[in-house]
């Protein structure tokens, strides 16, 4: 019976899907090549269906079990929360919190924050997941996340940060060189770092005729566009407060364009009891107001 399927057997299917090969989901894993062999042929045994083929360049996944992947990564999810969730039992902040944010909180804000409380409460571990996707709390991606825009389930505890304003900065140098825009359409004379797929900022600046394909830099990393405009690359977009740390970055056209991001800081209602959720929560919403407020 499908039932009575062990989740390991699941783990070691998920492993293959991601690995491509019995061997590399067998070290992803942590357990032998042929305990990975025997788990898929019993997990297609159980369910009757046949999950991979062989080709030359590996295993390749069967319809089917592209249909059960979402279902064994939610499975997955639930797995992990249970061990977050039985190794912090008791009053004392210990065990496992799982924190979900974009790439530059995560990278540039969120550290200071962390080092802070691990200091305070040092049994306490932190998984910190850089996305820009909204990790989905409520199918247990993460225990808390820090998100640019309101949260809109009702089963999510949130707390509103403010806004973070994004503004286009360049380096002193890059500006001396090439002189300062005076007006959004300036920037077709200028080198502009931006993304590659539409977003927020493309529709900014796209009412002065200025296109994706107009970007000198394109990248949907954010990291890769702050290392640029660090670099001296060109003009694009850095959240202020970020920008106020590094003496050389200059902020320019403040009045054309400010991007705010309405930010919170969320988890589900059922984690508000839990010590090592609670505690690492405030942490996050008192280090973010600081920032917001430099």
């Amino acid at each position: 019976m499908a039932s009575s399927i062990g989740w390991e057997l699941y783990r070691s299917f998920l492993g293959v899907l991601k690995e491509g090969s019995l061997s590399g989901a067998a070290r992803l894993l942590g357990i032998t090549q042929p305990t990975v062999g025997r788990h898929i042929a019993a997990l297609e045994s159980a369910l009757g269906v046949v999950l991979f083929t062989r080709s030359p360049t590996g295993l390749l996944p069967t319809a089917v079990a592209h249909t059960l992947r979402a279902h064994a990564e939610t499975m997955e999810r639930t797995a992990a929360a249970l061990e977050r969730a039985a190794s912090s039992q008791g009053d004392e902040v210990r065990g496992v919190v799982r924190v979900s944010a974009s790439e530059v909180v995560g990278v540039e804000v969120l550290p200071s924050i962390i080092t802070h409380l691990r200091r305070q409460h040092p049994h306490l571990k932190v998984e910190l997941v850089l996305t820009n996707r909204l990790s989905d709390l409520l199918q247990l991606e993460a225990d808390i996340a820090v998100r640019m825009v309101r949260p809109s389930q009702e089963q999510l505890l949130a707390q509103r940060i403010g806004l973070i304003e994004v503004g286009l900065h360049a380096r002193d140098d890059y500006l001396q060189q090439h002189g300062i825009p005076q007006v959004l359409k300036d920037l077709t004379d200028h080198s502009v770092i931006g993304y590659d797929q539409a977003n927020a900022f493309i529709r900014s600046v796209a009412i002065t005729g200025f296109e994706r394909s107009d970007f000198a830099f394109s990248s949907d990393s954010d990291l890769a566009q702050l290392a640029l405009i660090r670099a001296g690359a060109g003009i694009g977009g850095c959240q202020v407060q970020l920008a106020k740390r590094d003496p050389r970055l200059r902020r320019v056209l403040p009045q054309a364009f400010a991007l705010k991001l309405d930010t919170w800081v969320t988890m589900h209602e059922d984690l508000r009891n839990s010590p090592r959720c609670r505690v690492t929560f405030d942490a996050l919403v008192q280090g973010l107001q600081r920032y917001v407020q430099d």
